[in-house]
């Protein structure tokens, strides 16, 4: 698939790495904005190029036209939210900043790069490994400022450290409900089922009572 969305001034590149950067090298452009997708079907990308290609011509005019003052104000008008976000989102921003921070101080993170180092892998591609199991469901990671962190409790240290086999049942069970994000926060949290202990600090030595505990959850949410 390779699809060329052309406006005055912008053009949308549409493609596997592959075909864009045979398409750029043949570009007489000063800049370029790429954008990646991990998985997406091609529909959706074709459609969601083709929105991005309008809004982004239309932008483009806008700014084209500096000493227009009724252009710059109606391009602010489209970047502005609608309405000023009520009390209820900011108080609930605040929360979830402050949980997302507790869950990034509250463990060791880790790169796909130092997940590699750890386990002795690969150093051609570091990133290939993690990555693979983080695919396979066998570890999860959460993406902070464009970067994947997984965590250092999902990984056995008495095999060589790879992802423990009792993480791959708990995400399996978790994932009906839970995105990376929420699972760690799962894993921070004080657990009633477990006597107040975090689940991530008895993953390794009580395997078992975690997925229980991961089974209780998903029971609980079920129920309301």
């Amino acid at each position: 698939m390779n699809v060329v969305i052309d406006h005055p001034g912008v053009s949308t590149l549409v493609g596997t790495p592959k075909e864009v950067q045979a398409r750029l090298g043949k570009s007489h452009a000063d800049q370029v904005l790429l954008v990646t997708f991990d998985h997406i079907r091609p529909r959706v990308l074709e459609a969601l190029a083709a929105n991005v290609a309008n809004v982004t011509s239309s932008m483009f005019e806008l700014m084209l036209e500096r000493h227009d003052r009724e252009s710059i104000d109606r391009l602010v008008d489209v970047l502005m939210p609608r309405t000023p976000p009520s009390p209820r989102l900011l108080k609930e921003a605040v929360m979830l900043v402050q949980a997302r921070k507790a869950v990034l101080e509250s463990g060791d993170w880790l790169t796909a790069a130092e997940v590699a180092q750890l386990a002795e892998l690969s150093t051609r591609n570091p990133s290939a490994q993690p990555n693979k199991w983080k695919k396979q469901g066998q570890i999860f990671a959460i993406n902070h400022g464009g970067v994947d962190y997984f965590p250092g409790y999902g990984l056995d240290r008495n095999a060589g450290f790879r992802p423990s086999k009792a993480m791959a049942k708990v995400i399996e069970i978790l994932a009906r409900n839970k995105d990376s994000w929420g699972m760690a926060y799962w894993f921070r949290s004080d657990n009633s089922f477990l006597g107040g202990k975090k689940p991530q600090d008895l993953l390794a030595s009580e395997p078992e009572r975690v997925i229980e505990a991961a089974m209780d959850e998903v029971q609980e949410i079920a129920h309301g």
